[in-house]
């Protein structure tokens, strides 16, 4: 059932992209096709990325909350839930996106090597869906995208997803030094300071453990998502301003 919803769906589409690129550049096939994922998922990012925001926005009137009504959970709860309404937090934004991109990747990843590219698995393609007649694995005509350990492109990965972490921390930090106790704000940037490094580090030895391809997906992917988040602070920044 994976392979039917997810991976075949993938693999296809991404054949039909290498099809098309000019000189069936692989590399811009698995651009193209990042692309194409975060738009359509984009309702899920970007609801996301809302919900993180007005989770910092409302961290002031929370600790209220939780230090006013300490002993009546059940009163906390509902006034709680009045903020998730006032600031659009949707708690469950986060954990639908996690559950989204990893099965996405995991598809991706058999979508990618199936077989040893260039050769293409002929079994899982559909009828429509031909068989390109040239097949590039040299991105821009350098990268073998079938190759791993490459460190310039582990770089630019690692780069990029600590930029995309960094834009993440930069969003919190704006408004907890505001309303979080010395204590629990010297907590969150020690947790700040460990998902910082820790998780540009984990992506980058993934990237030069496995073929380039996978790097090339995840850079594409933090690039998208830099975008993404501007895109929504501005729409957000001119709701306000109304």
């Amino acid at each position: 059932m994976f392979e039917t919803l997810l991976t075949q769906p993938l693999y296809n589409g991404f054949v039909y992209l290498i099809d098309i690129m000019p000189g069936g550049d692989v590399g811009f096939a698995i651009i193209a096709l990042t692309c194409v994922i975060r738009f359509l998922f984009y309702p899920v990012f970007a609801s996301q990325i809302r919900s993180t925001m007005g989770m910092q926005a409302m961290q002031g009137e929370l600790e209220e909350i939780k230090q006013k009504y300490k002993d009546d959970r059940e009163q906390q709860s509902r006034l709680m839930l009045g903020l998730y309404k006032k600031y659009n937090v949707n708690p469950l934004s986060m954990v639908l996106s996690l559950f989204i991109q990893i099965p996405i990747f995991l598809a991706l990843y058999f979508a990618f090597f199936q077989t040893t590219l260039p050769a293409i698995n002929t079994n899982l393609l559909y009828p429509f869906v031909s068989v390109p007649e040239l097949i590039n694995i040299h991105f821009l005509g350098v990268l073998n995208l079938t190759l791993p350990h490459n460190l310039v492109l582990v770089a630019v990965v690692g780069a990029l997803q600590y930029l995309v972490m960094r834009l993440s921390v930069a969003r919190t930090n704006s408004t907890a030094a505001k309303h979080l106790s010395p204590e629990k704000l010297a907590a969150q940037k020690m947790q700040q300071n460990m998902m910082l490094y820790m998780l540009p580090g984990i992506i980058a030895v993934i990237s030069y453990s496995l073929p380039a391809a996978v790097g090339l997906y995840f850079a594409a992917g933090s690039v998208i998502s830099i975008g993404q988040e501007w895109l929504i602070r501005r729409q957000i920044s001119k709701k306000d301003s109304k």
